[in-house]
């Protein structure tokens, strides 16, 4: 499967980021294509109805997701939400990106655990007729910790991250036949 993972995150060395990188290396080894789109390194101009012309990192986005089997969306969460830079991004996709696609919701907070942007990244799903894993990842305050070499410090982490990938994999196949 060809899946598309996005990164909200705007800060260097992003836990998000780095999650999503080590979500990547999983569904890989599994035999996956996944694709990151890190909105840090191709930004996109704030979303506005009334513009004609696409600008070249919009299309690129839009193309990526349409063409995927299925989709990560990562955050940071900043006071309770996904950031405006993931919401932007998902305003200019739609039904014609997400529609019966599976997607996994995955979130990195400075508390204890990101359900407010894990439950606002659904409701957006659902409205783009994505179809929502019903696992989510999320971590938190020390689970955030990260090694060299990208894979998370803690073995807990790194069992449940790969469990929720090897699952969402699973779902996504289903989706698909």
């Amino acid at each position: 499967m060809r899946i598309a993972i996005i990164i909200g995150a705007t800060r260097r060395e992003s836990t998000s980021a780095k999650l999503s990188a080590y979500i990547a290396d999983i569904m890989r080894k599994e035999g996956h294509e996944a694709t990151l789109f890190d909105l840090r390194e191709k930004p996109l101009p704030l979303y506005n109805d009334d513009d004609e012309e696409i600008h070249p990192n919009t299309a690129e986005l839009m193309d990526t997701v349409l063409h995927a089997d299925a989709v990560v969306l990562s955050t940071p969460e900043y006071h309770g939400s996904l950031t405006g830079v993931l919401k932007n991004a998902l305003d200019y996709l739609g039904k014609d990106q997400f529609n019966d696609k599976a997607v996994l919701p995955v979130s990195s907070a400075g508390g204890a655990v990101g359900v407010s942007s894990l439950t606002q990244m659904q409701t957006i799903v659902r409205n783009m007729h994505g179809v929502n894993s019903p696992e989510w990842i999320s971590i938190g305050g020390a689970q955030r910790q990260f090694q060299a070499d990208g894979t998370p410090e803690s073995q807990d982490v790194r069992n449940r991250v790969e469990r929720t990938v090897l699952y969402f994999l699973k779902f996504a196949a289903k989706q698909r036949a």
